[in-house]
This record gives C-alpha cells, sequence and structure tokens, in this order.
C-alpha cells in the first residue's frame, strides 16, 4: 500500500505533482539538487491552492493541512521511508539514468519508483534501476492540479503488482488513468507534438502567421489553446526533446524536428519560462515574435 511519496524535481511538474498527493492525503517529500527552488516551489503550490479556495475546490484548513504534509529538502536519504518516488527532472534520458543510480541506495527494498517521464523508453530507465519490476511510467500532464489525466506505462518488466498498486493510487489523487504501451512518446506526446511540429513548419513556411495559427486551431477545431501558445507552454526544450525521442526511435521522417523549432530552442527562446518563444511575455499582453 503506498502511503509516503518522495518527488524528484521541484519545477513545474514536480510541485504539480507534490500539490496533488499531499491535497489528497499522502506524505510527501519533495526533493531538488538546488534547494532555492524548493521554497519557490511551495510558494507555487500554496499560490495554486489559493485559487482552488476562490472556486471552491478546496478551504483554507484543507490547504493547512496539505502543505504541512509537504516536507523538502536536497538529499536522496530523504526517501528512506518512502512507498513510491516519482521522478519529475527535465526531460534528459543521461540526466534519468545519474538521478536513478544516486537514488536506488536510498530506498527501502519494496519502494517503488515510477517516472514522469513524456516520451522516454521506460524499459531503458527501469533496467539502469535495482528494481526494474518495481518501476513504471506515471505521465501526469501539465498542469497537474488541473488536467485529469495520468498516462501509465509499463516496461518490459514492470510487475503486474506495481502496475495495480500505481493505478490504484492514481485514482486516490483523483486522476482517470490511460495505459499506454512502451514505445516513443507513448500515446498524448506521440500524437500532440507532431501536430505542435506541424503548426510551426506552417509557420517556417509561411503558411499563416503565430497569431493565425492559433487562431485557426482554436476557433476551427475547438481547442481551448493554440499549437504555437501551447508549444510556449510547454516549453520548447521540452517539445524539441520530444521531437528527437520519436525522430531517433522510429526512424520515420513525419517527425524530423523543424528547423525553426531547433532555432528557438538554439536562442534560448523557450517559451513562458524564460518570457520569450513563439510569443513574447515581458509586457502585459502575449505579443508574437514573429
Amino acid at each position: 500500500m503506498i502511503q509516503k511519496i518522495g518527488v524528484i524535481g521541484a519545477g513545474q511538474m514536480g510541485n504539480g505533482i507534490a500539490h496533488v498527493c499531499a491535497m489528497n492525503g499522502f506524505d510527501v517529500r519533495l526533493v531538488d539538487a538546488n534547494a532555492e527552488a524548493l521554497p519557490k516551489a511551495l510558494a507555487t503550490i500554496g499560490g495554486n491552492m489559493d485559487r482552488q479556495i476562490k472556486k471552491g475546490a478546496m478551504t483554507q484548513a484543507a490547504k493547512d493541512a496539505a502543505l504541512a504534509k509537504i516536507s523538502t529538502g536536497t538529499d536522496f536519504a530523504l526517501f528512506a521511508d518512502s512507498d513510491l518516488v516519482i521522478e519529475a527532472a527535465t526531460e534528459n534520458e543521461a540526466v534519468k539514468r545519474e538521478i536513478f543510480k544516486k537514488l536506488c541506495p536510498n530506498l527501502k527494498k519494496s519502494a517503488l519508483i515510477a517516472s514522469n517521464t513524456s516520451s522516454i523508453s521506460i524499459t531503458r530507465l527501469g533496467a539502469s534501476t535495482d528494481r526494474p519490476a518495481q518501476f513504471m511510467g506515471m505521465h501526469f500532464m501539465n498542469p497537474v492540479p488541473v488536467m485529469q489525466l495520468v498516462e501509465l506505462i509499463r516496461g518490459i518488466a514492470t510487475s503486474n503488482e506495481t502496475y495495480e498498486l500505481v493505478k490504484e493510487l492514481t485514482a486516490k489523487l483523483g486522476k482517470t488513468s490511460a495505459t499506454a504501451e512502451d514505445f516513443p512518446a507513448f500515446i498524448v506526446n506521440r500524437i500532440l507534438l507532431p501536430m505542435i511540429n506541424e503548426a510551426v513548419y506552417t509557420l517556417y513556411e509561411g503558411v499563416g502567421s503565430v497569431e493565425s495559427i492559433d487562431i485557426a486551431m482554436k476557433l476551427g477545431t475547438n481547442h481551448p489553446m493554440g499549437p504555437l501558445e501551447l508549444a510556449d507552454f510547454i516549453g520548447l526544450d521540452t517539445c524539441l526533446a520530444v521531437m528527437h525521442v520519436l525522430y531517433d526511435g522510429l526512424s520515420d521522417s513525419k517527425y524530423r524536428p523543424c528547423p525553426l523549432l531547433v532555432k528557438y530552442v538554439e536562442a534560448g527562446w523557450l517559451g513562458r519560462k524564460t518570457k520569450r518563444g513563439f510569443y513574447d511575455y515581458s509586457g502585459p499582453k502575449p505579443v508574437p515574435t514573429r
């Protein structure tokens, strides 16, 4: 039974996962190598909970109780009594492997590990741990407190028991699970990221402006956000990383990353997090950069 949950990474995804776990009564240990990221993460969680209070989805007492369940630190020793540790570090396989190498010696034998990777092979990541049978993918959607879906991905070695425990936990977190096979980018990003990449090609080839492309998809297909606006929200570096995984993993030219997407990432224009991507976010209203 899962009661104590560890989260690695205090960024956008990690703090969202910690938020949802604590809100649903689980003890949470949030660890990040950068000590400065931890108070920022707690402030973000608190702010997001305030938003839920305003909407009537949470009470002040529930917020106080949830925040009291989150403890933070920079050392993996904090996970000694965790039943499950969810890794939510940057979408880079080498970084994740290094994390698992350092993590495993700090865990009890029965502890499960899940990765929030949005595209990388669960089988390969699991093989880099000392417990591939107790390892699986648990891909939350962004923003975690709002989005209902969690993709569950079994590696070739993942045991039925691990899968069932994580599926049960997903339901306890108030989320709906969709099970995906361990192929590059799984279900959501296998469909979503090529669409975003095609939108960037549409811009690159001059078919439409940033504004026209986003308006066309919002009003023409009823999407809540246009694909370029969404790319900025996800992070253009993450979009490019997923396209590389698809292109390298499936060897199909339809997954070739658009050269314009590559250029934006090379320029450090990564979207909202750098205040500049397909839109400039430095003013009161986002303005297209192209």
